[in-house]
């Protein structure tokens, strides 16, 4: 069984959607053992503990580093993760961080890129398809390898909420488990 630390900064919807889809036996050969948040307060962490699943804030790569070496991790999951880890964090776990992104690699994404501004960015751009990306993490932000992508409409009438809500919904959520 593949240990897997999943890394958060906020609700930790897209962590939820990783625990249904355990719960379910669709993690294949994983299992969520520890949940990293960067934020105090972070409801992921609250979703973390509903499900025993220890949860601590972590700010210092040096700390999360340890945390996942002490845990045995084999793998590391971004799910709305709101820092950029540096090259030697990401050397150190070579291909074995993978990220969501909300929206269709290479567009809208890198530095910068996060939340409701690649919503924002979709809709002033006038785009008619949007979606979701997971991919492993490089040291350029945004750039490693995909591995799976699910395309979202984009609605005549939609706000940066509106369509950040249903690429969660139609993309993040299945997209995220599935490449776990």
């Amino acid at each position: 069984m593949k240990r897997i630390a999943v890394l958060v900064s906020g609700g930790g919807t897209n962590l939820q959607a990783l625990i249904d889809a355990q719960q379910r036996g669709e993690l294949g050969g994983g299992e969520i053992t520890a949940v990293i948040s960067s934020k105090e307060g972070a409801y992921a962490l609250e979703r973390a503990k509903k499900y025993g699943v220890p949860g601590v804030v972590l700010r210092d790569e040096a700390d999360i580093q340890r945390a996942l070496e002490e845990n045995g991790i084999g793998l590391i999951v971004l799910a709305g993760y709101m820092r950029i880890l540096s090259s030697e964090f990401t050397a150190r776990w070579d291909k074995r961080i993978l990220n969501v992104h909300p929206s269709l690699i290479p567009s809208f994404c890198g530095k910068g890129m996060y939340g409701l501004k690649v919503h924002e960015a979709a809709l002033a751009k006038g785009v008619k398809v949007s979606g979701a990306t997971v991919h492993i993490v490089t040291p350029e932000c945004d750039a490693g390898p995909i591995i799976l992508q699910k395309a979202v409409e984009v609605k005549q009438d939609d706000t940066p909420e509106i369509l950040q809500r249903r690429i969660m919904e139609e993309a993040e959520w299945k997209i995220l488990p599935e490449a776990v």
